[in-house]
């Protein structure tokens, strides 16, 4: 086995940052909606974590996206280029059948190629598509007043909520998907201690079939 250095320390930090907050949003959302399931001891002290935490995660998304533009890393590692659109057919059978015949991945992640043409497309979505939604959103949410003129322009506090709502389920649903994929290595705990130590684990080239 040989390891290959693949998350600088910043970003293994942003990461279990940013995991953190995603978590105490989606908690802090469910009491919103639904404060009799929760146990935050009040509904305005959680009106405003929630929207406390909403900026920091404004921060934080704004450092991965800097990070990334300064160190020329985001075409890189997370826009599909017409390679990843050949390899998502088999990598999309390795996780549907090969990894469970205990067959090798078709893609090995590298220093300047990190995630297969799968994760590319779903870290794309969430960070580029997904991350700005639910910011711009939460930001109108935060002074409704101040923001009332650009709410009513893309329809009212109804859809605004509806909008700020459907992405809060999405980040729900691609949290349960990436906890589950994180379990898809050669142990189950392999790729989270890869995000921890900054190396992942893989065959030496000559081991290959």
């Amino acid at each position: 086995m040989k390891k290959i250095y693949l998350h600088p320390l910043p970003i293994r930090i942003w990461h279990w940052a940013n995991a953190f907050l995603i978590i105490m949003l989606i908690l802090t959302g469910i009491h919103l909606r639904v404060p009799d399931i929760t146990s935050f001891p009040q509904y305005s002290f959680t009106v405003a974590l929630h929207k406390y935490l909403g900026y920091v995660l404004t921060a934080s998304f704004l450092f991965w996206l800097f990070y990334y533009l300064f160190t020329k890393g985001m075409a890189k590692h997370y826009i599909l280029n017409a390679r990843d659109f050949k390899g998502i057919p088999k990598q999309a059978l390795y996780y549907l059948y090969t990894y469970f015949a205990k067959g090798r991945s078709p893609f090995t992640p590298t220093p300047d190629a990190k995630f297969n043409p799968l994760q590319k497309l779903a870290y794309s979505s969430v960070m580029l598509l997904l991350m700005p939604v639910i910011i711009i959103t939460g930001i109108l949410f935060s002074d409704i007043l101040f923001f009332f003129r650009y709410i009513d322009m893309i329809g009212g506090l109804r859809i605004l909520d509806a909008i700020h709502v459907i992405t809060g389920y999405c980040f729900v649903l691609y949290l349960i998907v990436h906890i589950y994929m994180s379990s898809l290595g050669k142990g189950i705990a392999t790729y989270v201690k890869s995000m921890i130590t900054g190396y992942a684990e893989e065959p030496d080239d000559e081991n290959k079939p």
